[in-house]
């Protein structure tokens, strides 16, 4: 055995990590945490300083055996897990699993090199508790707040279900979400008319020059214009001065996480992913980190980088300062770990990657680029020497790249005496030569070219003149980068936490991301060529977006339940102010559990008096859209339990309602009556099939045909409103293909064959059907795997159930995934891991479940019925209106 034992939290670093130390350390990797608060359960003691009560993960108690085990037997133990409150927690977490002594050595390093690696095994401390409560505060308080909040949306959003949950950080992003579609919904496009020239230069250049000033009607455009036939354009005057850029600092989270969303079209998660590898494999520095900081080692590496590719005079180093307070400067921004290397290895997206790296890291080491900007003003001599006035928006007005604001309104005034053009030349290109930052609104307004030769007092030929009508635009929705940007920005959340919160609101459902298609829009322009004017009317395309974050139904009711109840949860300030609570911990100036006492007393007693409240049922945003025409009943938009959906009439006792599902995309806050009206569409008839009519619907699974009794799942691809009949055919027999049974042979005497369902490829036989795992292929399915996947089925099968109870055969104890449960009914009940689930009897099972003893052998039979009955009534009750709206359209069908 080595005489030093290196824990590390990954796999692939502790290979690395192996390589650079030699035969006297062992190097080993956790996966990550070995202890955490059990999934079920508060799991804290909030009555005694908040302690929490940290279980070894099920999945990592045979390897912590083996870590105990390793190090006993080795001479010195050194923890190296990652260097920021998370990577000292697990090794806290370590310390605390495999009983090794406070002092143990804590090793950090922010790359994985073999100077940085040698360096830090010379400079060992020990764990950092300050780092370690701040972690375990956050932990215990995201514990408190989504323990105590989600049972509340549970019980209190009317239509919801256990699927629904709150949590800190996510809430306050779920609100940035719904709060910037409601600003979109509410914005008005207000129009306004922007003119530009054309002006012919030495007698084939052109000049493109501009009124800063956009009219407000089509009336004056049109008006200026007029008064510009005849006029002449001179050259009013040339300011041409000298300008700069400078480079954009070396990547932290944030801005890596953006950048790539921009230019490679990576999600932040994949970001993190590729860049997780790439620091394991010790090509960059780690990769999560709020400072824009190099060593002076990397700056050095850096120049020398330069100087050898580019040359000395590009070369001008900087050490950039990090805007955001909390930002801990002793940590380095992501670099590098070696600037000779141009390219990573590893697959295609490590390689795009790593090259965005390098280039944004050595380009903050380079010059600033040289430019000269040129503006030239133009004179304007109208030939009928009017001053007519007009009604203008301000300068700052650009209805093509801004919002509409209160300040857009017009402003009276004598019409434009002036044009102006603007160009910019590069005369040194310093760090453009590697790379430029873009942006997440990018336009053409920097995009200035390079201008003809011109002089003061010349007389410009007007080639033409346009009048374009522009639109005011809103905000645009947030892509996952903007949101962390936006979230970066107001002080929520830290490196860390950006990836995990957007997937988090992403997999609840609250928010999803997908494209928009573009919408079509008329504008008018004139044109003024020859001394005459034209009018065009052209078509453009306006409000397309491409991966943008929309919220759910769902998101926009939990959202607006915590703005009314929980509004600390969702409070910006509050939220940014608990995050520097927890910076403060880090740096032992706060006591952790004084923190979250602080915040828990109001927080519970909030909890409690809207739990125990029988007036807050909130009404998963239910609104009356108005009258059916055709029957005058009611209709009306809410959230079910199994989505949106729109509802026709009132239920009574002599008459049940109508459902229809909301198509993707809608949301009851802006669906119209029309909208909610065409939705009953369905079941309708779209044509014959072998002489029998096929019927699209939906129902519990989604949208669907029906053709001889037999239902057919639409894709996603096709809209059950306006699929046609060819393209339904086509479905039907795709279907039929795929349900095409072959036989592999026999086993036991009988047949065992194959074949494709809804839920992939399968075996069947004896009337069961056996999923075929996602890595084998169908065509390649031999009869001896076949039967190997039919006796791993009755193996499973036979060990599903520890126990059962003949008097109660509802009862039963069976082994789970996670280990033994108890299922009552319908029911699952948890039983405590110091159990053995086999020795429980029915009465053991009946306590835990909380249930009356059992009854006597005779009326067994009749109290399970009895239960079954008063069981399904609240039940149906409650059915989803999906399934409601499946039934009404096979009602309709029948009678058609």
């Amino acid at each position: 055995m080595s005489k030093n034992l290196v824990i590390v939290e990954s796999p692939a670093k502790a290979k690395t990590i192996e390589g650079y130390l030699g035969k006297d350390f062992t190097v080993k990797s956790s996966f990550g945490h070995v202890r955490d608060l059990p999934k079920d359960g508060m799991a804290v003691d909030v009555t005694n300083g908040f302690k929490p009560s940290y279980e070894i993960s099920p999945d990592k108690k045979k390897l912590v055996s083996e870590l105990k085990s390793l190090a006993k037997s080795a001479d010195e133990v050194w923890l190296a897990t990652d260097d920021d409150r998370e990577g000292e927690a697990i090794s806290w977490h370590l310390k605390e699993a495999l009983g090794l002594r406070d002092n143990t050595k804590r090793i950090v390093f922010r790359e994985i090199t073999k100077n940085a690696i040698l360096n830090a095994i010379q400079q060992p401390r020990t764990i950092d508790v300050d780092l370690v409560n701040a972690q375990q505060a956050r932990r215990v308080l995201d514990r408190l707040v989504g323990y105590e909040l989600s049972p509340v949306l549970w019980r209190k959003i009317k239509g919801g279900s256990t699927g629904l949950s709150a949590g800190r950080v996510q809430s306050v992003a779920l609100r940035l979400v719904v709060e910037r579609e409601r600003e979109i919904d509410k914005h008005a496009a207000k129009s306004s008319f922007k003119v530009a020239a054309q002006f012919i230069v030495d007698g084939n250049k052109v000049l493109n020059a501009e009124i800063p000033k956009n009219f407000a009607t089509a009336t004056d455009a049109r008006a200026f214009l007029e008064a510009c036939i005849g006029a002449s354009f001179t050259i009013k005057s040339l300011e041409t001065r000298p300008a700069k850029k400078s480079p954009a600092p070396p990547f932290t989270t944030s801005t890596l996480q953006q950048e790539a969303s921009r230019k490679l079209g990576y999600a932040v998660d994949r970001t993190m992913r590729i860049a997780q590898n790439l620091y394991e494999a010790g090509k960059i520095s780690y990769m999560r980190t709020d400072s824009t900081n190099l060593s002076q080692e990397a700056i050095e590496k850096a120049v020398s980088e330069i100087q050898t590719e580019f040359g000395q005079q590009y070369v001008q180093t900087r050490q950039f300062k990090t805007k955001n307070e909390s930002a801990q400067e002793a940590h380095e921004a992501i670099r590098p770990t070696n600037f000779n290397d141009r390219n990573a290895g590893g697959d295609r997206d490590q390689k795009r990657l790593y090259e965005l790296i390098w280039k944004r890291a050595i380009a903050s080491q380079m010059a600033d680029a040289q430019l000269e900007r040129t503006t030239v003003t133009i004179s304007i001599n109208f030939a009928n020497g009017t001053t007519q006035n007009f009604d203008v928006f301000g300068d700052d007005y650009n209805p093509a790249a801004k919002p509409q604001t209160a300040n857009d309104k017009p402003q009276s005034g004598s019409f434009p005496s002036e044009l102006v053009a603007q160009g910019e030349v590069i005369k040194f290109d310093g760090f453009l030569r590697v790379y430029l930052e873009s942006k997440d609104d990018e336009d053409d307004e920097d995009a200035k070219g390079m201008l003809p030769p011109l002089r003061i007092g010349q007389v410009l030929n007007l080639g033409q003149m346009k009048a374009t009508e522009k639109f005011t635009r809103p905000q645009p929705r947030y892509a996952e980068a903007s949101l962390v940007k936006k979230l970066e920005e107001m002080g929520i959340g830290r490196p860390s936490t950006y990836a995990p919160t957007i997937s988090t609101i992403v997999n609840r459902g609250y928010v999803i991301k997908q494209d928009k298609p573009g919408q079509e829009r008329k504008y008018i322009e004139y044109t003024l060529a020859k001394d005459q004017i034209s009018e065009t009317s052209g078509k453009e395309t306006f409000g397309s977006e491409k991966a943008k974050l929309f919220p759910t139904n769902t998101g926009i009711v939990v959202n607006d339940f915590l703005v009314e109840y929980f509004p600390d949860i969702v409070d910006y300030k509050f939220t940014a102010t608990v995050e520097k609570d927890f910076d403060e911990i880090a740096d032992g100036r706060m006591n952790w559990q004084k923190m979250l006492e602080g915040f828990y007393g109001d927080f519970h007693k909030n909890i409690t008096e809207i739990q125990g409240s029988s007036v807050v049922t909130f009404k998963t945003g239910a609104r009356e859209l108005g009258a059916d025409p055709r029957t005058g009943k009611k209709v009306s938009a809410r959230l079910g339990k199994y989505g949106a959906f729109v509802q026709i009439g009132e239920s009574t006792d002599d008459e049940k309602p109508q459902y229809a599902n909301l198509r993707d995309g809608q949301l009851i806050e802006t669906i119209s009556l029309d909208d909610a009206l065409a939705l009953f569409a369905l079941p309708r008839e779209v044509g014959f099939f072998e002489d029998k009519p096929m019927t699209i619907g939906i129902g519990k699974f989604g949208p669907y045909v029906k053709h001889d009794d037999k239902y057919v799942s639409l894709t996603r691809e096709d809209d059950p409103y306006t699929i046609d009949e060819t393209r339904t055919i086509e479905l039907i027999q795709a279907k039929r293909a795929e349900s095409v049974s072959e036989s592999l042979g026999e086993f036991e005497g009988k047949l065992v064959t194959t074949g494709k369902g809804r839920f992939g490829p399968y075996v069947k036989f004896e009337d069961k059907y056996i999923s075929i795992p996602r890595n084998e292929q169908l065509a390649t399915l031999t009869l001896d795997r076949a039967i190997e996947l039919i006796q791993a089925k009755r193996t499973a099968e036979a060990n599903k159930y520890i126990k059962e109870f003949p008097e109660r055969p509802e009862i039963k104890i069976v082994n789970g995934m996670y280990g033994p449960y108890l299922a009552v009914g319908k029911r699952n009940v948890r039983i405590p891991k110091e159990t053995d689930a086999a020795s429980l009897t029915l009465e053991d099972c009946l306590a835990l479940a909380g249930d009356e003893p059992a009854p006597a052998k005779g009326a067994a039979k009749k109290a399970t019925a009895k239960t079954a009955k008063a069981d399904a009534k609240p039940a149906a009750k409650a059915k989803a209106p999906a399934k409601k709206a499946t039934t009404t359209a096979k009602k309709t069908a029948a009678k058609k």
